[in-house]
């Protein structure tokens, strides 16, 4: 029998939806936060903190979830995962209720905020490494690329439907799409626990003897670096966006959050689409989709940083999804590709936990730079994306 079975339509259409539930809701509270902060008195640095205070916890923890899928299993920790982020994003929603009714104020509302988020990252982490280790267990090296494209496909359409419930959601209330996103991630997890089969024991590796995987490892710490700088500066630009376009549209809150998710539903989209047309048709190495995405990614920091209307703002988004979309996927395949078989959890966890650990400077750096001017949180990250690109070059020209 063969060392790899494939993936059977079961499996991958349960992996895609449960990656596609966690990725609507993540999309919500991006789009919500920064005018549902407002509307309960957050500054912007407040607002952003909740954010990389979470990713802390989100980047420290996902590497252990998928450590404890390789000994464990796949789908334990998967469902895990899931409930906890159908836990944690009603207690998230049900602080900021608390807050909207004035329940909560000031220091107090901020701080249990920050304990609703963190506790939601924490459990919430193991979903994104039990997915890839569960698929990489299953594929073989030269289909994997194109499995990790699916993946992260399923990433990108959540980005695309979770603004557009934003949108038709919010004129119900600010904290219905929330409590919407945790009612999707609970089915999710029913499904899973029925109908997700566990990995073959042929496909199952021993894990008794393995080594703890570093984010330092030469076979992936290019990888680890490119993807954590990327996401800095993605994170100083997706969670000042909804003060830019508030403020310089003049907007309300609802009004506020409609429009950004607008803008997230377009990178989305492009996302999307460079993961299920071009990573999946085109048959380049990941290193070159890598650099191609911080091109992209480069340009779309000079559009956001001075959009003047929504249609200039629109086509920073698009550059943003394709970067994204092609840069993401192809940093997980080719860290996966470059391991062995018994580290394919731990793999996982590393490049899971790399958004976050991008997520922890970038937002902060972003809400700080915001307090000066509206175009000094896309200035940072062009920089950032400046120095991710050099960095790959390099390191892929001394491997060559």
């Amino acid at each position: 029998m063969s060392e790899y079975p494939g993936l059977t339509r079961t499996q991958s259409s349960l992996l895609v939806f449960s990656l596609l539930t966690v990725a609507i809701g993540q999309s919500l509270v991006f789009a919500l936060l920064a005018p549902l902060g407002r509307e309960v008195g957050m500054g912007e640095v407040q607002v952003t903190s909740i954010i990389a205070v979470s990713a802390i916890i989100y980047g420290w923890i996902s590497p252990r979830w998928g450590r404890y899928s390789d000994h464990r299993g796949r789908k334990p920790v998967l469902l895990i995962g899931l409930s906890g982020f159908t836990i944690g994003i009603v207690f998230f929603a049900s602080v900021f209720q608390a807050g909207l009714m004035g329940l909560l104020v000031g220091t107090p509302l901020y701080l249990l905020a920050i304990v609703a988020r963190c506790s939601q990252s924490s459990i919430m982490a193991a979903t994104p490494p039990a997915c890839s280790a569960y698929t990489a267990d299953l594929t073989p090296p030269d289909q994997r690329m194109r499995a990790m494209g699916r993946l992260g496909a399923a990433n990108s359409l959540g980005m695309i439907l979770g603004p557009a419930v934003s949108g038709a959601l919010a004129t119900v209330g600010l904290l219905a799409p929330l409590y919407f996103a945790g009612l999707l991630t609970a089915s999710a997890a029913v499904l899973v626990w029925a109908k997700l089969p566990p990995i073959p024991a042929v496909a199952r590796k021993s894990h008794a003897a393995q080594a703890r995987l570093r984010y330092r490892d030469p076979r992936i710490a290019r990888y680890v670096a490119t993807a954590v700088g990327m996401f800095s500066g993605f994170g100083a630009i997706q969670q000042t966006l909804g003060f830019s376009i508030q403020d310089k549209l003049q907007l309300s809150g609802i009004e506020t959050a409609q429009y950004t998710g607008g803008a997230f539903m377009v990178s989305a989209t492009f996302a999307f689409v460079s993961q299920r047309v071009l990573i999946q048709r085109l048959k380049l190495p990941p290193d070159q989709f890598i650099l191609a995405g911080l091109a992209a990614l480069l340009l779309a920091a000079g559009f956001v940083g001075s959009f003047t209307s929504i249609g200039y703002l629109a086509v920073g988004m698009a550059l943003i999804g394709l970067g994204t979309g092609m840069a993401m996927p192809s940093i997980m395949a080719a860290a996966s590709m470059a391991v062995s078989p018994e580290e394919q959890g731990a793999v996982a966890g590393i490049v899971a936990s790399c958004p976050a650990i991008g997520f922890v400077v970038g937002p902060v750096a972003g809400g700080i730079l915001y307090q000066y001017s509206p175009a000094w949180p896309s200035a940072f990250s062009g920089a950032v994306f400046i120095l991710v690109f050099v960095l790959m070059r390099l390191s892929r020209r001394h491997t060559a």
